[in-house]
């Protein structure tokens, strides 16, 4: 089989494109396209961007929406259990989701867009986007506080193994 994978690349490329042009010419269309934005709402979105890939590209919730586009294989051992191999489909439209859906840069752009759209077309978006916000900051939070535990348990282990 042919790779054209740069095909499908493309295609969703375009599409991104295509998005992009409705969104904002809806948005200019109800008069809402953005001049200014105020700084605590560039970070309210941003957070919410950072938090909706973190979701999609890497928590278990959504790893069902990942599996998706991955080729399943189930084998079924002499003593009964069963194995299950995920692989990457080698290219087609489904390989370039996946690849989409690993990527947090490649998802954030695609989050970027849906997650500005949505702030300037509607304030009933508000209340989510703060949800995500706030869910960003404990998650940046949780890493923090689980990268100054990992960095106290390595200088321990140092200071334990000079006794």
């Amino acid at each position: 089989m042919k790779d054209d994978q740069g095909f499908w690349n493309f295609i969703f490329s375009l599409f991104f494109l295509t998005v992009f042009s409705g969104a904002f010419w809806t948005l200019s269309i109800f008069e809402k396209v953005p001049y200014e934005i105020a700084i605590f709402d560039f970070v309210l979105i941003i957070l919410a961007v950072f938090r909706l890939s973190r979701l999609f590209v890497y928590d278990k919730i959504t790893q069902f929406i990942r599996d998706w586009f991955l080729r399943k294989e189930v084998f079924v051992g002499d003593a009964g259990e069963v194995t299950v191999i995920r692989q990457d489909f080698a290219s087609g439209p489904l390989r370039t989701i996946h690849d989409l859906l690993s990527c947090p840069w490649c998802f954030g752009v695609w989050s970027g867009l849906v997650v500005t759209f949505a702030y300037f077309m509607t304030p009933l978006a508000w209340f989510p986007i703060l949800v995500l916000a706030v869910s960003g900051v404990g998650t940046f939070l949780q890493l923090f506080s689980n990268m100054v535990g990992w960095r106290a348990e390595q200088l321990k282990q140092k200071v334990v193994g000079r006794d």
